[in-house]
Order: structure tokens, then C-alpha cells, then sequence
């Protein structure tokens, strides 16, 4: 028996499916039920109806559930609790949203790394409301994202930047009135799959901006790629550590009605990692700091 056995069990119960938990752990569907069928073989027990055609989880199997959860944070923990060593953990899950993969993460991990040279690191990016999914799963550790409408008792939500939203343009536009950019430009929209992108229209439709949209962009990396060949303006966060493409771009202040978005690290409370996520997060920090800093100067 092994404790990966127990963690997919747990994602079947998360997720409610073979399939949900196949793309938690990241196995096919025909390896969650071989690993069910090794777990039931080593137990002695059944542990799921499968009169229908989507196996479901028995009263013995939703019974068994709390304990396979309890030997997967024993398992994890023991290392922590003997040396209270956040580098015997071996390794970290992190999620994160993809306006961070450009400057925040390589420069944080950079510094985490060096702290702890034996820590494995596993970068997974993907928009918040898909991370926030990831971590009440179970398959993220953590997950730097924006914050969540509503943040669940289960987990555990740590700020640490507020992101105004302005005017994004590439620098050959002159002009300084974000409604007269808006007005004649074109205008590339953020995907509305992303919490930012809901935000930015949000604020056009409250201040009945209307905008001659050309494309609409999955991600703010390209988006700023697309806005500093000048082929459109948008509206987007002025991002705390921004990548070198971002960084040339002219931010706009949208007024004093533009929102923000509050960046922070998201875990579920039981996270059995959270010595290294409080760390992660002071390394985050103090790279916002010095990068806030650098721009003063």
C-alpha cells in the first residue's frame, strides 16, 4: 500500500468522479480504477458501488475517506514535526497566475531555492478561478493568485499586494486621457475566464465606456505582448513585479474609481506544508518590497 493510493482516493471523494481525480493527480481514468481496485485488493474491503456505470464511493469508502486523509498529513508532516525543517519537505506544488511567471515566481523561487537547495519546485500556471479549484483539491499546495469572491473556512487566504487597474498602451501613444485612448484606439479585451478580465469590464460598463474590441487575449503576458506592438490598448493591472515586456508598457491612471485586484497565496488550512508557505510568502514579500523600492529610485 502506498500513500499515493490514499491521495487519489481523496480526489475521488473532492471530486466526485474517476475522472475529476484522473485529472487531479494526473493519471488516466483506467489508472484511477486499477489504483481503487490495488487499494480494495490490499484492504480486504470494497470500497465503491459499482452497480452503475460511474463507480461511487460506499458507505465503507466515504467511512475510510477522513483516514486516508489523516495518514497522507501524518506521512507528510513527519520530517516537519521531527526537524521543524521546512527543506525536508522535499517538494512544493505551487500554483500561479500567469501575469507572476514573467517576474514575481523565478525571482521568489530564486530566493526560496537558495534558502533550501534541496527543495523541489512544481510550477503549475493557470487562471484563478481554475487554481482556486486546484487547492480546495487538494493538488496545489498553494496558489498565488487573486482573491477568491469568497474564501471558504477550509482554506487559508494570505494578501500581500493590491494590483490598481489602469490604462495599459504601448509607448508611441501620446495622449494622457484614458477615455480619449479608449475612444480611438483598439481596444483587446482580457478573457473573461479570469477574475482581472471580469474586473476591467466591470469598470468600462459602470462608466459606459463603449470600445471598438479587435481581439481578446487569454492571458495578460500576451495581451502586453500584443498592446506593446501597438495593435490595441486594454485595461489590466499594473502588475508588482512586472516582466521586461510589461515593464515598458504606459500604465494610465484610470482615476479614482479604478478597482483593484488583491494578489495573495491561497491554501487549504490543513495544508501540511505551511511552514515552507509562510517562508514563500516573506520571500514574496520582500520582493514586492525591493522591486516597489527600485522604482522609487
Amino acid at each position: 500500500m502506498t500513500i499515493s493510493l490514499f491521495k487519489t482516493l481523496i480526489a475521488i471523494s473532492d471530486s466526485g468522479s474517476f475522472r475529476g481525480a484522473a485529472d487531479i493527480v494526473c493519471v488516466t481514468d483506467a489508472a484511477v480504477g486499477q489504483q481503487m481496485r490495488r487499494l480494495e485488493d490490499t484492504l480486504g474491503a470494497k470500497l465503491f458501488d459499482r452497480s452503475e456505470r460511474t463507480p461511487r464511493l460506499n458507505q465503507l469508502g466515504k467511512a475510510f475517506v477522513p483516514k486516508a486523509k489523516a495518514a497522507v498529513l501524518a506521512y507528510e508532516t513527519v520530517l516537519d514535526d521531527l526537524t521543524g525543517d521546512p527543506s525536508m519537505i522535499g517538494e512544493l506544488v505551487l500554483g500561479a497566475v500567469p501575469s507572476t511567471i514573467g517576474g514575481l515566481i523565478p525571482i521568489t523561487t530564486k530566493r526560496l531555492i537558495g534558502l533550501f537547495p534541496n527543495l523541489h519546485l512544481r510550477i503549475i500556471p493557470d487562471l484563478s478561478p481554475r487554481l482556486l479549484e486546484h487547492v480546495e483539491h487538494g493538488s496545489l499546495d498553494a496558489a498565488v493568485l487573486s482573491k477568491p469572491p469568497r474564501v471558504q473556512d477550509n482554506l487559508n487566504w494570505m494578501p500581500f499586494y493590491e494590483e490598481k487597474l489602469v490604462l495599459l498602451t504601448s509607448p508611441e501613444v501620446t495622449e494622457n486621457d484614458p477615455r480619449q485612448i479608449l475612444a480611438s484606439m483598439p481596444y483587446i479585451r482580457h478573457t473573461r475566464a479570469a477574475s482581472v478580465g471580469l474586473m476591467a469590464e466591470e469598470w468600462l460598463a459602470d462608466n459606459k465606456i463603449r470600445v471598438n474590441d479587435t481581439m481578446e487575449m487569454g492571458s495578460l503576458e500576451n495581451l502586453a505582448s500584443m498592446v506593446a506592438h501597438n495593435l490595441g490598448v486594454s485595461v489590466g493591472p499594473d502588475i508588482c513585479v512586472p516582466d521586461p515586456v510589461f515593464q515598458k508598457l504606459r500604465k494610465i491612471s484610470l482615476g479614482p474609481s479604478a478597482p483593484s485586484r488583491i494578489l495573495g497565496i491561497l491554501t487549504r488550512s490543513d495544508c501540511s506544508k505551511m511552514r515552507l508557505v509562510q517562508e514563500l510568502l516573506a520571500q514574496v514579500s520582500i520582493v514586492v518590497e525591493q522591486h516597489a523600492l527600485g522604482e522609487a529610485e
